[in-house]
């Protein structure tokens, strides 16, 4: 331990003498503070790298608020996506080993995998997996709320989740596509992404900080709590998540220390000290532009722009004329980027604890204005700017969401009736139960009100230590219940991914039990217009209807005297009680109500 702790006090001593004689650094902490402090981040660190050097690494601000504890180089941040570049390199090296062809459909190595339709199925190749374009959007929410840790089984996710182009028409971000290369360099090495990770590229490196789940950053004693800023833009602190099985879109732990030698490695063509690391034309071509991601044209604001465009794993663009590869990360409480100029033989990584922050993209900007010698951008007050013309419009837009919110609405059901289980194959299952004439719903372990906005639109509000957010109002997701023609609520639609129709969840109502003598009660015959309607039982436990010339159909009992058919949407049966027994039989159906009149025995 003591000989660690004197190489790391070593490595930073030698980043603090050189940045003091590098010339071209001169200023740039005090441009770096005026981030944080516009910003209101709690902290960050960054790491500039040149050739196969670190120039510089240092902390700024505090990893623990409350602790007033500071961050340092060795800190660990969540680097979310910017893990990708980690994931498409594994594939990297099975190619290298003829273990895969990028140009092979995904499913030649998971044969269990499905897509939505046959285009998908017959068309999507490895590199649209890696380039993002599959057709498919981003379907976050079937992992963010509805997280796993079998990675098969989120995979099995794909074939319910809908396409909104043809396969290669259009670039479009897809966590899902990282998580199939992970599956499919597991499938084929038989071992885990994460052993792939800590063993292909973290012990080579010497990244001994870095880890690849969630567990690993809860016990490092140096390890960044993540914040965000709330509504009065008040410092808040935030819950680690726990991106379970998508660990390979973006789940590592990492410093800027440690990430360094990773970006050592991508400017050095894949070499880390005498060590080839990756092969040097798959990072070659993971760098070249391999889909347009978008216009990327000059404007007014940013006159250098030359391209948008995307590699495997990085993102590709200009910054004032320098080919920049590029890549950031945003997970709960944490920001990063991770960027590589390399025809410069430059390389910087920043890392802040703050949710949604513009910090590493600014810092990382101010870090290349200098080491390049371009003309300087005041980053910082461009972005207290840009800030200010944001809070005007959020303000703007929550009184249009105000004046949306149709007054004097009421639900079209009373609140029992929106309760049950809520289910689409692609993302996941839910309850909504009712608690004190209240309605909760619970996504991903968090307890969240259903608060009524108008007519069959609900409002989720998120709900801490038992205290619901009203801060939130107008500003959370929203969910639309539709009813079928029998009057029933049967779906919960939300509107989470904008290029296609809202994600439908199908409801199925809460059943409950009902003891054997009160299902015999129901047991009988019934005329319904000269036609005789059998009820009985199996098992003494489970009633059937039986109309000649149909089926037999199962009933589950939804509420006092109330049934739903098992296998029939819309359609219900309800008994009629008088003075103690069961006296009628009604059919509740889509073309209208129908009662036949208990026969007797």
């Amino acid at each position: 331990m003591p000989t660690r702790l004197l190489s790391i006090t070593l490595i930073c001593f030698t980043c603090f003498l050189f940045s003091q004689s590098d010339k071209r650094l001169k200023g740039m902490e005090k441009e770096l503070n005026s981030i944080l402090e516009t910003s209101k981040a709690p902290g960050f660190a960054i790491a500039i790298v040149e050739g196969d050097k670190i120039v510089y690494a240092k902390g700024f601000g505090y990893r623990d608020v409350e602790n007033k504890i500071p961050v340092d180089a060795n800190t660990l941040f969540a680097i979310g996506s910017s893990t990708k570049a980690f994931t498409s390199s594994i594939l990297g090296l099975l190619r290298a080993e003829d273990k895969i062809d990028f140009n092979n459909s995904p499913r030649a190595y998971v044969p269990d995998l499905e897509f939505y339709n046959d285009e998908l199925n017959n068309n999507v190749i490895i590199k649209d997996l890696m380039r993002h374009t599959t057709g498919l959007p981003r379907h976050d929410g079937a992992w963010y709320f509805f997280p796993s840790h079998d990675k098969d089984s989120l995979i099995m996710r794909l074939k319910y989740q809908e396409p909104f182009a043809g396969v290669r028409q259009q670039w479009y971000y897809n966590n899902f596509g990282f998580l199939l290369q992970g599956v499919i360099a597991e499938k084929l090495t038989d071992s885990t992404w994460e052993e792939l990770i800590e063993h292909k590229f973290f012990k080579p490196l010497g990244m001994a900080n870095s880890r690849t789940i969630i567990s690993g950053m809860k016990e490092s004693d140096n390890a960044a709590f993540g914040y965000e800023l709330d509504k009065d833009r008040n410092i808040t602190k935030m819950d680690y998540y726990d991106i379970a099985g998508m660990s390979p879109a973006g789940s590592i732990n990492s410093s800027v220390n440690d990430m360094s030698k990773w970006l050592i490695t991508w400017i050095n063509n894949g070499k880390y000290k005498d060590q080839q690391i990756i092969p040097e034309d798959y990072v070659k071509e993971a760098m070249s532009s391999q889909a347009v991601a978008a216009a990327g044209v000059p404007n007014e604001e940013l006159p250098d722009v030359q391209f948008a465009n995307y590699g495997y794993g990085w993102f590709l663009h200009s910054y004032k004329g320098h080919y920049t590869v590029e890549h950031g990360g945003n997970i709960d409480g944490f920001t990063a980027s991770v960027a590589l100029y390399p025809t410069d033989s430059l390389g910087v990584v920043v890392l802040a604890n703050q949710n949604g922050s513009a910090v590493p993209r600014l810092a990382r900007n101010i870090a290349a204005d200098h080491m390049l010698k371009l003309k300087k951008t005041d980053w910082a007050g461009k972005y207290k700017k840009d800030v200010e013309e944001g809070l005007e419009k959020m303000k703007e837009a929550e009184e249009k969401t105000e004046q949306s919110n149709v007054k004097n609405t009421r639900p079209s059901h009373i609140n029992i009736e929106y309760t049950g289980s809520y289910e689409n194959k692609g993302y996941g299952k839910f309850d909504i139960v009712l608690e004190r004439d209240s309605l909760f719903a619970t996504l991903n372990g968090e307890r969240n009100y259903l608060r009524h906005h108008h007519y069959d639109v609900f409002e989720l509000l998120s709900v801490n230590e038992g205290k619901i957010d009203t801060t939130a109002i107008g500003q959370s997701l929203k969910v639309n219940f539709t009813t079928n023609f029998a009057g029933d609520i049967d779906y919960l639609k939300v509107e989470i991914e904008p290029t296609i129709d809202p994600i439908s969840f199908k409801r199925t109502p809460n059943t409950i039990e009902i003891d054997e003598d009160t299902l015999k009660s129901y047991v009988g015959l019934y005329d319904l217009m000269g036609t005789e309607i059998k009820t009985y039982l199996k098992d003494d436990k489970v009633l059937y209807v039986f109309v000649p010339g149909q089926p037999e159909y199962e009933m589950v009992p939804v509420g006092k005297h109330r049934f739903n058919f098992k296998v029939l949407e819309g359609y219900k049966v309800e008994f009629t009680e008088k003075n103690g027994s069961i006296t009628e039989l009604k059919f509740i159906q889509p073309n209208g109500t129908f009662a036949a009149q208990r026969k007797k025995e």
